[in-house]
């Protein structure tokens, strides 16, 4: 609704002043070109994000410094806070972030943001930025339309930097000349009601420009030129930092909790800044006075005194809100809880996690994880056993032997409820997403997770009909078959406790062929089990039609474990080792395995 509204009203506007003025023209294609190259340089950044910005996140967000300091550069080098606002819901919906390192970055990026005043303040307004602007488009085009990603992402980022300076270019002219129609100083305000009416102005502009950036560049061009009071521009320059909180808004929309927590601490950490900064106007002046004289900044450049102002109220804004930091999490986790719901919705799937590749993965590899775990529950329940015994220290065989209770639990009902719906929402997430469509590596690590979750998939079903037998048996008073029973119970059991003994050991290569040990020992067990079966019958120590439905939830047992196993080498080995395809390779596929169970010698894989 507001967009249908907004857009119609924007349109008039524009077109009334390009009626009425041909250097409002010019402002207007500054700011947009300036948008427009913005937008460019994203998609440049966006290209180098196949790994190396998750592997770069989880060694720079471990401290909230760090988390800070990260949010700083990466601002001041992407020079886009929105850009990165974005990225960090992203990896935080994808649980790539803890909340507290996100809203470190969060508040890094405010103050990264003035990195952008500096450089126009400084450079841009006193240089013709255009001769610079022409080499980098051309150059930016000619990588652009090349097939290489790395070339293609180059050009986008010389592009969008050209576009950058051109639209700095215009603007400056268009504000040179637009006096010769309106003086715009004639409508400057004095007093807490021109700081209040201006801070609203900067924050319209910003919400239409969906940039803080423009904004900035749009006030120093304007105060350069004289068109606002120095006391004005610095009253848009606190709007423009309220206002860009509208973008993480809207790309926390389609997010889950985390996603809008980080929203509404960008909210809160904004909001807070601008009224200590409008409250406090007067005295930031002064400190502004005191130190450009110490930094040898003229009295009459006022370009560089709001770029130390906008530095000089974000970094008050970080040292207040930093000691209120716990409480404020404490806060945003009471206004955004957890969801529960009859049918498992997805934590990690969201659509902010959608627009970074590396966050796709991600968010598919812990969501796929997820659906491991509540599927080890369902699996724990269909052999009877409490979930909350399974990772004991009490060993198989008398676990089972405890577990004599039958488990009646609807496995049917929670197949449905859990494992599939979130199955067919990771599934969904998979193709939809823009990694689904990617080349290379992300590529297959996306087939690889969605194979771990069929895989899973199939391990579920394969307990739901193992449990049929299973309830009868455990119990019975036939002592023998109860044993066999508990053995697959205990095979089970022993292979889910392997897996977890993998989950924690350091990511390597080789854990991959320890697998091939655990799934020979599935193999030789089963096998071991079903050969007894004919000296039982022939003793009349088991009936042959027990025997029968013995022999197939032996198979249901070994099939179960092989599944678990193979999603378990899909989903906890490291993705980047060097080796890991090698070890795949020579790996044993299952027929090799049953072979060498049965004694045989598997053939030749070269």
């Amino acid at each position: 609704m507001y967009r249908r509204i907004a857009l119609p009203v924007v349109l008039i506007l524009l077109a009334y002043g390009f009626w009425r003025s041909a250097e409002f023209k010019t402002v207007a294609a500054g700011v947009a070109v300036f948008l427009f190259g913005m937008m460019s340089l994203e998609e440049g950044f966006r290209t180098f994000t196949g790994g190396t910005l998750e592997r770069l996140l989880k060694k720079t967000t471990d401290k909230l410094w760090k988390s800070i300091a990260f949010g700083v550069v990466t601002t001041s080098v992407m020079q886009s806070s929105s850009l990165v606002s974005i990225i960090t819901i992203s990896f935080l919906s994808a649980g790539m972030l803890q909340l507290a390192s996100a809203i470190g970055i969060i508040f890094g990026a405010n103050l990264g943001t003035t990195t952008g005043a500096w450089l126009v303040a400084g450079f841009g307004l006193k240089v013709n930025l255009s001769a610079y602007a022409m080499p980098m488009l051309v150059f930016g085009v000619v990588f652009v339309f090349q097939n290489a990603k790395t070339l293609k992402g180059l050009g986008y980022v010389l592009a969008g930097l050209g576009f950058l300076f051109l639209g700095i270019h215009f603007m400056k002219e268009g504000f040179e000349t637009v006096g010769q129609s309106i003086d715009l100083a004639d409508y400057a305000m004095t007093g807490y009601a021109g700081v209040l009416v201006f801070t609203l102005i900067g924050i319209v502009a910003t919400v239409v420009m969906q940039s803080s950036h423009a904004t900035l560049v749009l006030i120093l061009a304007a105060l350069a030129a004289q068109h606002v009071s120095y006391e004005n521009a610095l009253a848009l320059a606190i709007g423009s930092n309220v206002g860009t909180t509208i973008t993480a808004i809207i790309g926390a929309l389609g997010s889950g909790p985390n996603g809008k927590r980080l929203a509404l601490a960008h909210l809160v950490f904004n909001f807070v800044t601008g009224l200590i900064a409008i409250l406090g106007i007067y005295q930031l002046m002064a400190a502004v006075t005191w130190l450009s004289t110490h930094l040898g900044i003229a009295e009459d450049n006022f370009t560089l005194q709001l770029a130390v102002f906008h530095t000089l109220f974000n970094v008050i804004g970080i040292a207040v809100m930093l000691p209120l930091l716990e409480l404020l999490i404490k806060v945003l986790f009471r206004a955004f809880p957890e969801e529960e719901a009859d049918v498992e919705k997805p934590r990690y799937l969201t659509s902010a996690s959608m627009d970074m590749a590396d966050a796709a993965v991600e968010a598919a590899r812990k969501e796929t994880v997820r659906l491991y775990d509540l599927s080890v529950e369902v699996i724990s329940e269909g052999l009877s056993i409490q979930p909350d015994r399974l990772g004991s220290a009490i060993k198989p065989k008398r676990l089972v032997q405890q577990s004599r209770q039958v488990i009646d639990s609807d496995l049917d009902d929670l197949y449905e409820r859990k494992i599939k719906a979130l199955y067919g929402a990771i599934v969904e997430f998979v193709i939809h997403t823009r990694g689904g469509y990617a080349k290379g590596a992300l590529r297959e690590e996306l087939g690889d997770i969605r194979r771990a979750g069929q895989l899973i998939i199939d391990a579920v079903k394969a307990i739901k009909h193992l449990k049929k037998n299973l309830v009868r048996f455990i119990q019975s008073d036939n002592e023998v078959v109860r044993k066999q029973y508990d053995k697959l119970r205990r095979l089970v059991v022993k292979v889910l406790r392997e897996i977890e003994l993998m989950r924690e050991a350091e990511p390597s290569p080789g854990l991959v062929l320890s697998l091939d040990t655990v799934k020979l020992d599935v193999a030789e067990r089963a096998e071991k089990i079903d050969n007894a079966l004919e000296d039982l019958i022939e003793k009349n120590q088991i009936e042959v039609r027990t025997a029968t439905s013995l022999m197939n939830d032996i198979a249901y047992c070994r099939q179960l474990c092989w599944d678990l196993l193979d999603a378990a080498a899909l989903l906890f080995t490291d993705p980047d080792q060097g080796d890991m395809e090698v070890m795949k390779d020579i790996s044993l596929d299952d027929h090799e395995i049953i072979n060498l169970a049965e004694g045989a010698i598997p053939e030749s894989k070269a």
